[in-house]
């Protein structure tokens, strides 16, 4: 279920709403964590993002209690390159004006804002409310216009549709494999399309068979991001329902 949507306006300029709002966010998360902030180009477009420079100091918020409710690990925290490559592709590769997106799994939003400077209408959402500040602070950093909201995978009840579904690192635990299944044909559109970005683990195959089994096709591309010395390969899978 989508829940506790919030819209995030388009930034302003220094000295205007916008950018006191800005301030005041930035204000807010570094009295949270500690913050680290990276200069991307994607097509010809700089952006900027906001995240937290050690994702493993926030272990210590989760309580065991809630770790076994939901075993979830602070994974948005971080900018995974998946999330670039996936940046690239739909800001240098698609055509999204004036479609309708949602993210699974934003994290700190960067696909959600590449996809709103792109022209699409977008729907960042993640189970983490945490992550959600980021994404609007990235939003308003990078003057761009988005809602975000919160979603549980495992229970997406809603009549809303979206043209497209994107996605980028986030088959990392088999128990969600299924539930993403089931979320993308819950908010997919149809003739709508899923782009789902993965460093190649091994439970994306798991993720293609179940795809296949319900209804959907798949064809990938393979991209590579270059990060610090090393070259991080990344697939993107297109997820089509079957024509009928």
């Amino acid at each position: 279920m989508v829940t506790s949507r919030y819209s995030v306006p388009e930034g302003g300029k220094p000295g205007s709403a916008g950018e006191e709002e800005l301030q005041r966010l930035r204000a807010e998360l570094a009295s949270e964590y500690d913050l680290k902030e990276g200069a991307y180009r994607f097509g010809d477009t700089d952006f900027s993002f906001l995240s937290v420079m050690d994702s493993y100091a926030l272990l210590d918020r989760i309580s065991p209690e809630e770790f076994v409710k939901d075993e979830q690990m602070p994974y948005w925290a971080e900018i995974w390159p998946a999330a670039v490559t996936l940046s690239h592709v739909l800001m240098e590769q698609m055509e999204i004006a004036g479609k309708s997106v949602i993210e699974l799994g934003a994290g700190v939003g960067m696909a959600s804002v590449a996809a709103a400077r792109k022209g699409a209408r977008v729907l960042a959402t993640d189970y983490s409310t945490e992550a959600l500040k980021f994404a609007v602070y990235n939003a308003l950093r990078n003057g761009v216009q988005l809602e975000t909201g919160r979603l549980d995978w495992r229970m997406v009840m809603t009549e809303e549709k979206f043209d497209i579904v994107i996605a980028a690192d986030v088959l990392y635990e088999r128990v969600n494999l299924l539930p993403i299944v089931t979320a993308i044909d819950s908010l997919l559109a149809k003739g709508g399309a899923a782009y789902i970005a993965d460093p190649r683990r091994r439970l994306a195959e798991e993720f293609l068979k179940l795809v296949e089994e319900n209804g959907f096709t798949v064809s990938e591309t393979q991209s590579h991001d270059a990060t610090g010395d090393r070259t991080i390969a990344v697939t993107i899978y297109k997820i089509e329902r079957v024509a009928t």
